[in-house]
């Protein structure tokens, strides 16, 4: 990626690049942050992480109601205690999905109403049950009413039989729970017929509900939904009813999951005309509809909604090149005057483009401002994203007519971009260091027995994204092989990241081979199908200039879709700004200065707190230096510890995110800098072997597992347990890391969902209460992950056990332990 920030003057780095305008003085009204929801986006209590969830600050999710037979879990009430510990907003209950087939048997009204008596009763007796919204009907265009029929006087029967039974479940609902929130109709595609109609029936029979729903699945909804909406607000006002808040419970079709490029496209319709919407759920439940890997690991498409969570103020008028067009530069944008920051999501397109913000007001920025521009790639639905990328930091002035223009050239289709503006200040930002890096499409490169296939293009909208529409398949043959032919500027070690597929049911291999020679074995995990794409780290040693980089087979078989070759500038690193972290309190923010990472300072006082989401590529011991001007306090796993400015800490971080708190008497921040790979120096191992195993667990040999066994049969007893014996150096706040897996699933027949399920083990250390632990399914028995449990420990010998008194608990590897503070 190669995007550039000319100084002012010599924005023209191509011709006629296209403009995407931001009009500061345009307000459209506070941050809403609505289109961030997700259809069966929390599977169980722990999957996602807190870690992964809380950042987001998510509005709504949909959810079935408790012991629906729809899918074998996401049940409100069950996932509310995480969603509101996270900060969640509301949970819409879809309580049709307490029945089992899809679509929904039609058994009549009679059979639908005790159990919309049982789902009431039991959200109405909920704490938290203001929090709750009942959705009595999905998609009743298409099932039990079919409502979207062309024949006028069919429709006319269909739509009386639907009116009848909405106001009878309606009043149903509001007898059991007078304070109920209804929301309806929540129909497949938006229908102005229909619509015009219910309106003019709930009005008169006194059942309108309190937020309107439907659904923008068509490949066209990019297109379409501002004519939709605008017209559903013309019929509001046609039958006098006052403006209802909107939620559009399911968005997007596949190919826009997980692709920052697209979703930014979404989320700025939705965000422009504050309604609430929730992504749709094509595939797994519990990963926020394709935007956290395993539990806890942010992908592109995640970064892309931390960064939409850390809008604050008011959204502002953005004017993109080709309004409501598909696929195309679109665009949003926030200014906070109390935080002097402007900032501007956008993509969806490669040409070279200029953003252009009108009307910087100079009593809140002055006469220069520092841009900074960040990328967000695609990385696959499960291919992990280091915390995205800086491409520059330039001070630019502000023009005589109060406009900053912000060159962008090099730009991917599939990512995301974020400028941030914030007051220059004195001194010069550092410049960013973007290391060389090139894409090679494995459809471009030499291939033999294999096959081309195209996916999620506009015409097959719920085909998976692939990256340039292509992969790779059927390497299935002897001889199958991808043959790369690669350019690289000088000698040294390149990071190769390979895009896959991998649904054979376990581990699956290649040999990578580079210019014929001796080959190395590359191990894919599995992934939820051939399309649903992950990513692959290795690194290679080239000397400058050409190469061929062969990927062939081994065991199993394996998708390609694309590699990146990247050069090692040495460990992973990254700077994470202060005034751009999350806050509480009310900290102040000073850009006398953009000397740094350019974007100022945040002056922590007693009582303010700023939140860092930082990223680990695996579990281990991690450099952590606060820039500061006085000492600090970072909370992280439940231990604390004093840090001096600019003095390294070695903490021990778990693979992903982690939220890392700072608090201060009187400190200015200007970043919390992150470096290393995840070291296992200082940590303590144990194999599954050391374990005293009882009440049937036993070891299992296994060719995947660390020491060639694992220990399996582990629960659905109170006797069946696991115990290690961990001798602790000191006493402290460790994190324990379980290697695990298991493939637990139920099919309930759906066409597009696979309904995976997560175990539970109870982890108790010591004579301390046991600890419920939720372990994600892992595609398959042979694939193991890691999760890791903020545990103390005592100086010497230390008993952890595991179990399950009432269901089996997952396979276990491994498991190793890290004092935090290292």
């Amino acid at each position: 990626m190669a995007a550039t920030l000319p100084a002012a003057g010599n924005a023209a780095a191509a011709a006629d690049p296209q403009r995407l305008t931001v009009d500061l003085k345009a307000s459209e009204g506070p941050v809403m942050l609505g289109a961030n929801g997700s259809l069966y986006g929390v599977s169980d209590d722990g999957v996602p992480s807190d870690a992964a969830m809380e950042p987001l600050k998510i509005t709504s999710i949909s959810q079935k109601p408790e012991g629906g037979a729809q899918h074998p879990n996401g049940d409100a009430l069950t996932v509310s205690k995480s969603f509101f510990r996270n900060g969640g907003g509301e949970i819409n209950v879809m309580m049709q999905d307490i029945y089992a087939k899809w679509p929904y048997e039609d058994l009549g009204i009679d059979d639908y109403l005790p159990k919309v008596d049982k789902i009431a009763k039991e959200v109405s007796a909920d704490p938290n049950s203001e929090r709750f919204v009942y959705i009595p009907f999905n998609e009743p265009d298409q099932i039990w009413y079919k409502l979207d029929v062309a024949d006028q006087a069919q429709y006319e029967k269909n739509r009386d039989r639907f009116f009848k039974d909405w106001k009878t479940v309606y009043q149903r609902i509001r007898a059991i729970d007078p304070d109920a929130r209804i929301a309806g109709p929540n129909e497949a595609a938006y229908h102005t017929r229909l619509l015009k109609d219910f309106l003019a029936f709930a009005k008169r029979e006194n059942v309108l509900p309190q937020v309107m729903t439907w659904h923008e699945l068509g490949s066209g909804s990019l297109r379409d939904f501002q004519a939709h909406y605008d017209d559903y607000r013309k019929l509001e006002r046609e039958a006098g009813i006052a403006p209802l808040k909107i939620n559009i419970d399911e968005y997007a079709n596949r190919r826009d999951l997980s692709v920052p490029g697209q979703l930014v496209q979404w989320v700025s319709l939705f965000e422009r005309n504050k309604v609430y919407a929730n992504m749709a759920y094509w595939d797994a439940a519990g990963n926020l509809s394709g935007h956290v890997v395993r539990s806890n690991i942010p992908n592109g498409g995640w970064w892309l909604f931390r960064w939409y969570a850390g809008m604050t103020g008011n959204t502002v008028k953005v004017t993109p090149p080709q309004p409501n067009t598909i696929d195309t530069l679109q665009g949003l944008a926030s200014l906070d005057t109390s935080r002097r920051q402007a900032q501007v999501l956008l993509g969806g397109s490669a040409a070279d483009s200029d953003v252009v913000v009108r009307n910087v007001p100079r009593s809140v920025f002055g006469r220069t401002v520092t841009a900074t521009v960040a990328e967000a790639a695609w990385s696959g639905y499960e291919g992990q994203h280091a915390a995205p990328r800086v491409l520059a930091r330039t001070k630019v002035r502000v023009a005589d007519d109060g406009s900053v223009t912000v060159p962008l050239r090099g730009l991917h289709k599939m990512s995301a971009y974020r400028v941030v503006l914030t007051p220059g200040g004195s001194g010069t930002p550092s410049a960013a260091s973007v290391p060389w890096s090139a894409s090679y499409e494995a459809e471009d490169a030499a291939i033999t027995d294999g096959k081309v296939y195209t996916q999620g293009t506009v015409q097959n909208a719920n085909g998976y994204a692939a990256s340039g529409t292509k992969d790779v398949g059927s390497l299935n043959q002897p001889g199958s092989k991808v043959a790369f032919s690669v350019t690289v500027p000088k000698d040294g070690t390149y990071d190769l990241a390979i895009l896959y597929g991998n649904q054979s049911g376990g581990p699956a291999t290649q040999k990578l081979s580079v210019d014929g020679g001796t080959p190395v074995t590359v191990t894919y995990p599995s992934t939820e199908n051939w399309t649903y794409r992950a990513k692959k780290d290795v690194s290679v040693q080239l000397k400058a200039g050409t190469h061929q980089l062969t990927l062939s087979k081994g065991d199993a078989e394996v998708t390609l879709d694309r590699i990146d070759l990247t050069t090692r500038t040495g460990a992973p690193s990254a700077s994470y700004e202060a005034t751009l972290a999350d806050i509480s309190g009310k900290p102040s923010y000073d850009y006398t200065s953009s000397a740094g990472v350019g974007t100022g300072s945040l002056v922590l006082r007693s009582g303010d707190k700023a939140v860092f989401d930082v990223y680990a590529p695996r579990d281990g011991y991690y450099t952590v230096v606060p820039r500061t001007s006085a000492a600090v306090r970072l909370s992280l796993h439940g231990e604390t510890v004093k840090a001096a400015p600019g003095r390294p800490l070695r903490l021990y971080l778990v693979a992903g995110n982690n939220r890392i708190a700072m608090t201060s008497g009187h400190s200015a921040v200007r970043s919390l800098d992150v470096s290393g790979d995840g070291s296992s120096a200082g940590t303590l191992s144990y194999e599954g072997t050391s374990a005293t195993l009882a009440g049937g667990a036993k070891l299992v040999d296994s060719p995947h597992a660390s020491a060639g066994s694992y220990i399996g049969w582990l629960g659905n007893s109170a006797s069946s347990t696991a115990e290690f014996t961990v001798d602790a150096p000191r006493s402290g706040r460790y994190l324990l890391v379980v290697h695990y897996a298991h493939n637990d699933r139920r099919d309930n027949g759906h066409a597009y969902n696979t309904d995976i399920m997560s175990r539970t083990a109870d982890v108790t250390v010591g004579s301390a209460d046991p600890v419920k632990v939720t372990f994600k399914n892992t595609w398959s028995w042979d694939d193991y992950w890691t999760v890791g449990v903020p545990v103390d420990l005592a100086k010497g010998a230390n008993r952890v056990t595991f179990g399950n008194a009432s269901a089996w608990a997952p396979n276990i590897d491994r498991i190793e332990l890290g004092r935090v503070v290292g």
